[in-house]
């Protein structure tokens, strides 16, 4: 198994590199004392298989490791697994303006000095520095940037992760979707509910599709949204989004809303994209 140790100064990126790993399929946890490390890969090994590799966040609150750091990578390596340790630092200044911006206290304060923190935990990770096989500054790295460099570094490509979208119709009747990032309300086209012979059926239907479809106004709409679309998603995923949710609504959530989000799905058919399609309300009507 690919053991990854993630581990640096405090306020230096470890949490955004772990996230970054989880959503590359490493299974990752974090703070994990060091004596439940082998049991702990043991049973990772069987249970997630899927998982390309194991990330373990270890760092000052994990006194006992610091200090048999050595003992323990070596009883690793010896069982057969891939041990790499990223190290993440950046220069005291970032270190102080990031705390500050946070306002949480640093973990080797006695008193609540930064500063005094920051030199304790630099003493203390020496020897865990000099052992790593990756040493990352991420003292003029955005979030973003931070994320494609652990990428690139553990598995050899860029950080662009997979963008996962939910597609959703809904009924305002029954209220917006919690959760939803981008809201399109459809209730300005004709509503099929008020011909009969539409009415007892949905959006998935030919019918009702033929009918809201060739709505000029619907035509123009798909124009304009696809583009935007088009436009957006590529913008999502380049800034690191992993989850977008699209809820598109009419009146009761069977006929508009159910056609558009049916006619929309060829747009999400783009590498780097998974699509989950749901039609939330509609049996409701």
């Amino acid at each position: 198994m690919r053991l990854i140790i993630i581990t640096g100064m405090s306020g230096s990126g470890k949490s955004t590199a772990a996230r970054a790993l989880e959503d590359d399929g490493f299974f990752v946890v974090d703070n994990l004392p060091p004596v439940m490390l082998p049991k702990f890969l043991e049973v990772t090994q069987e249970e997630r298989t899927d998982a390309q590799g194991i990330a373990v966040v270890m760092d000052v609150r994990s006194r006992s490791f610091l200090h048999g750091c050595e003992r323990v990578l070596a009883s690793m390596a010896q069982q057969g697994h891939e041990v790499e340790i990223l190290f993440f630092d950046a220069t005291d200044e970032m270190l102080v303006r990031r705390y500050s911006e946070t306002r949480r206290r640093h973990p080797m304060s006695l008193n609540g000095g930064v500063q005094e923190g920051i030199l304790r935990e630099r003493m203390l990770l020496d020897p865990l520095r000099k052992l790593s096989t990756t040493l990352i500054d991420t003292t003029q790295l955005s979030p973003h940037q931070l994320r494609d460099k652990v990428i690139n570094a553990v598995c050899g490509h860029e950080g662009s992760s997979p963008l996962a979208v939910c597609l959703q119709s809904f009924g305002f009747r029954y209220g917006i979707p919690p959760g939803s990032d981008l809201v399109i309300d459809v209730r300005f086209l004709p509503n099929p509910h008020f011909v009969r012979d539409l009415r007892p059926f949905t959006g998935k239907d030919a019918a009702v599709q033929e009918f809201v479809l060739n709505q000029p106004s619907c035509q123009e709409f798909l124009q304009r949204f696809t583009g935007l679309l088009e436009f957006l998603l590529p913008q999502y995923r380049s800034e690191g989004k992993s989850y977008l949710t699209l809820s598109i609504g009419c009146t009761g959530g069977r006929h508009r809303s159910v056609t558009l989000v049916e006619a929309l799905r060829s747009v999400f058919d783009i590498e780097g994209i998974s699509l989950e399609v749901v039609h939330r309300d509609i049996a409701k009507g």
